[in-house]
């Protein structure tokens, strides 16, 4: 199945993309814009910090470390990434700092390497889009700004300092896109001024698509003669994984043919691992720890429903690439998800942070006869090739004014 975007191209252009990481939901809309123009740098933020996690296991710095922040595979021949190091502890009054160190490394980086570009897209208003708009007041070079999540919908809100710090980014900013509506509602109670344009994040259709659910389960040893549940995500609070851990214990007092698996790593791990031992689930719920992005197509087809339990989520784009697989979603109204489950026929949408309403959704979604085709066919919109046109046309726009 092809990936590529249907779009004019844009005139000779060179691209700088200051983003935290290259990979997975940052790293695919970069490789597929980057055919339309003839250079692009990525310049990948890294706390030196982190890198212990390489050499003594601590969960919380996994997601940080320097293989967990970058993805290689299929890296277009046009694009350079550049790691932008530095060392900084994970503090509040460190991170507010951070802007201003990440802008020094990336300004060193940029003379060394003699960079030039013409338009700037930062990935995260901070400290990312602080760089970015610090590069365009000195370059004279259009900037755009991507607002994930937490970016948007926590930091402003923490103090009047951080209020003042996103407020400077998005009003630098000559567009601003958000992944979700709930996101654009948490910009519109800002004193922001830029237009905000929301484009959700995008599945790669030439990875995720339906496949034999057979055949995946026995590739990845996985049980036949189970229903399987199935979850990804950073092993975070937000994530509220602790929730689907607690319905599955609901669930398996109405049904023993379940076993839930929760891919992902982070800090609480070990939290999770105890609560799991104390619940005696060690048989019906597991976490497998992190898999390539490569890899998850196969746990999605191989599963029978896929929840997310968030908390929070600005969008979700794990819960898409399930649906791109045919499967239904059980998830919470977390601010994402109920922009995309909008119909019965994809899948049930229950309050966070109630395990026991999840437990029965999931049971409900186990017995359902879902269409996978029609599930596919509704997905399709969220497909990359979609959003990465949507995303060259903010550049066209941008670049020509």
């Amino acid at each position: 199945m092809s990936l590529e975007c249907v779009h004019m191209p844009i005139s000779p252009k060179n691209l700088l993309v200051v983003s935290h990481r290259y990979r997975s939901f940052q790293k695919d809309p970069i490789d597929l814009v980057s055919p339309y123009f003839d250079n692009v740098y990525v310049l990948v933020r890294f706390n030196k910090f982190a890198d212990v996690s390489k050499y003594v296991h601590i969960p919380a710095l996994q997601p940080f470390i320097s293989s967990s922040k970058i993805d290689y595979t299929n890296k277009p021949l046009n694009l350079e990434v550049y790691k932008t190091s530095m060392f900084n502890l994970p503090l509040d009054s460190q991170y507010k700092k951070l802007g201003k160190l990440h802008l020094s490394v990336v300004e060193k980086i940029i003379g060394e390497n003699n960079l030039n570009f013409d338009l700037i897209h930062s990935h995260f208003i901070w400290s990312a889009g602080y760089v970015g708009a610090k590069l365009k007041e000195k370059y004279n070079v259009p900037f755009i700004v991507t607002a994930h999540g937490y970016d948007v919908y926590d930091l402003p809100f923490k103090d009047d300092e951080w209020r003042s710090k996103i407020e400077y980014v998005l009003n630098s900013a000559d567009a601003i896109i958000t992944v979700s509506n709930s996101n654009r509602e948490c910009i519109k109670k800002l004193d922001v001024k830029t237009p905000v344009t929301v484009i959700p994040n995008g599945y790669r259709q030439d990875l995720f698509y339906p496949s034999d659910t057979f055949k995946c389960r026995k590739s990845l040893d996985l049980p036949i003669d189970k229903k399987i549940i199935l979850s990804v995500g950073n092993l975070e609070e937000l994530k509220g994984h602790k929730y689907l851990i607690e319905a599955m214990d609901y669930l398996l007092r109405i049904r023993k043919d379940t076993i839930c698996f929760i891919i992902g790593e982070g800090k609480l791990e070990s939290r999770l691992n105890k609560q799991i031992k104390l619940a005696g689930l060690e048989k019906n719920v597991k976490l497998v720890g992190g898999k390539p992005h490569n890899e998850i197509p196969l746990w999605m087809n191989a599963c029978d429903v896929f929840v997310l339990p968030s908390l929070k989520e600005s969008f979700g784009v794990v819960q898409v690439e399930a649906m791109a697989c045919g499967k239904p979603v059980v998830a919470t109204r977390n601010g994402g998800s109920e922009e995309i489950i909008v119909s019965k026929d994809y899948g049930l949408i229950c309050d966070p942070a109630r395990p026991k309403e999840l437990a029965e959704n999931i049971s409900l979604s186990l017995d359902k006869s879902w269409d996978s085709k029609k599930i596919d066919s509704y997905v399709s919109q969220f497909s990359l090739s979609v959003i990465c046109n949507r995303i060259l046309d903010i550049y066209d726009s941008v670049l020509s004014n």
